[in-house]
């Protein structure tokens, strides 16, 4: 692709005020620009100009852009039929994916996956199967996580801005904790006094269906969660009869150098909840769970008219062998390694910068004033992202102060590209620090 992308009689602030007109003002965008055209790891807009995708579509094709293995499944998928409602006529598709996903995640035991179509469906699913499986109500999660956007996953997601504001009451029986994090003073050890403070304060133990925990926190900042804290969080859930819901939506399929972030710890959660990489661009959603967990409902308490789409099964199917095939678990280490090898000079540089973070190829920049970390700078990473921009390079920020800029590229991204990027960053950086 180049600049024949080009779309005559279009441009991005014509299209800017007919969306305003056309669209409710909560539906956010991050860069005024419209595409007409992606490959790989780059995006090009209605008028013709090339930017460099750091974003991925939030961490969604981790297999880059239009990867021509899933362009081809799917094409194939739409001249055999693209809709028959798996729960009234099934295809091997679905039945092929579950039975990889089940080999895949986490845990020597028997599995059994219900396949979705967005990561909000897979974890209010999850909640749901939890509470069936144990016959209990209480739903414990952490501040400064992201489970989704309806009123069940609201409830979980432990940030108000801009999700919960004036949109609850919220389902009853969820209770939030500290997330550890040595960067904001919080240790692990804070996190289980509160767990146990809960206990004796909140709800019982025994009333608990469920911890859910994201292996690295996504919206709330990149941070990792410490191998000893998911080895507690197991031992403790054990300890109570707890399940331990992995939310790996964002994590999963390859973006942390392994398939599934919570190898890293050498734990397996109970449930596991995916979407965003599985579908390679393509909506789906996966709940992955022990068997006798996953059957606690009786025939017809799951499914959704598109759940489980052919078209995404296709898809995801051909993912899965292009994380084989191209070895990206090992690219997204590598890729990883060299993004905080880059940043951590250019913070050298720059006393902005409090921290550079990441696992596997979630990498995070941390802006403070003056490199306090009681003083988070939204303003500067706002003004970074509005830097790189105009340069050509497309960024995110997140985090409960808005101050944390999260890297999350294709994980087919040519070494080039992925150069280029870090150059236009550091420029970005250098010109508004």
């Amino acid at each position: 692709m180049n600049a024949n992308t080009q779309l005559p009689g279009l441009n991005n602030a014509e299209l800017l005020a007919r969306r305003q007109n056309a669209l409710p003002r909560g539906v956010g965008q991050a860069h005024g620009l419209f595409a007409s055209g992606a490959k790989n790891a780059e995006i090009w807009d209605v008028e013709g100009r090339r930017y460099i995708d750091f974003v991925a579509g939030i961490a969604v094709v981790n297999t880059g852009h239009s990867h021509p293995a899933v362009v081809q499944a799917v094409e194939t998928q739409l001249h055999q039929y693209n809709h028959t409602c798996f729960q009234v006529v099934a295809y091997d598709g679905y039945l092929r994916l579950a039975e990889r996903l089940n080999a895949a995640a986490p845990g020597d035991f028997a599995k059994k996956t219900l396949l979705m179509s967005t990561g909000a469906e897979a974890v209010e699913n999850a909640i749901k199967i939890a509470r069936a499986a144990t016959g209990r109500p209480g739903v414990i999660a952490f501040q400064g996580a992201f489970h989704g956007r309806t009123l069940l996953t609201l409830g979980l997601t432990g940030k108000i801005a801009p999700y919960k504001a004036g949109v609850g009451p919220f389902p009853a029986e969820i209770y939030h904790v500290p997330y550890p994090c040595a960067l904001h003073g919080v240790s692990i050890d804070d996190s289980f006094k509160a767990i146990e403070q809960l206990f004796k304060c909140d709800i019982e133990a025994h009333r608990v269906a469920a911890f859910i925990v994201e292996p690295v926190q996504g919206e709330g900042g990149y941070y990792p969660a410490p191998p000893e804290f998911l080895q507690r969080l197991r031992a403790l859930a054990d300890a109570h009869g707890i399940l331990l819901i992995a939310d790996e939506i964002q994590t999963g399929i390859a973006r942390t150098g392994k398939l599934f972030a919570m190898e890293h710890a050498g734990v397996a959660g109970d449930i596991t909840t995916l979407a965003k990489g599985l579908g390679g661009g393509f909506p789906i959603a996966a709940v992955v769970g022990r068997a006798e967990v996953m059957d606690a409902l009786a025939p017809g308490g799951l499914g959704s008219t598109y759940a489980g789409h052919p078209t995404a099964c296709a898809a995801a199917n051909a993912v899965l062998d292009v994380v084989e095939a191209e070895g990206l678990c090992a690219r997204a280490a590598e890729i990883g390694a060299h993004m905080q090898a880059r940043l951590r000079d250019v913070a050298k540089q720059h006393a902005v910068i409090g921290d550079v973070r990441g696992l596997g190829a979630m990498v995070a920049v941390e802006f403070f004033e003056g490199g306090d970390p009681a003083k988070p700078s939204a303003e500067l990473t706002r003004a970074v992202i509005a830097e790189a921009f105009r340069r050509g390079l497309l960024l995110l920020a997140c985090g409960s102060y808005g101050n944390v800029l999260r890297l999350m590229v294709p994980l087919t991204i040519e070494q080039t590209t992925l150069d280029e990027g870090l150059d236009i960053l550091a420029a970005a950086i250098a010109a508004v620090a």
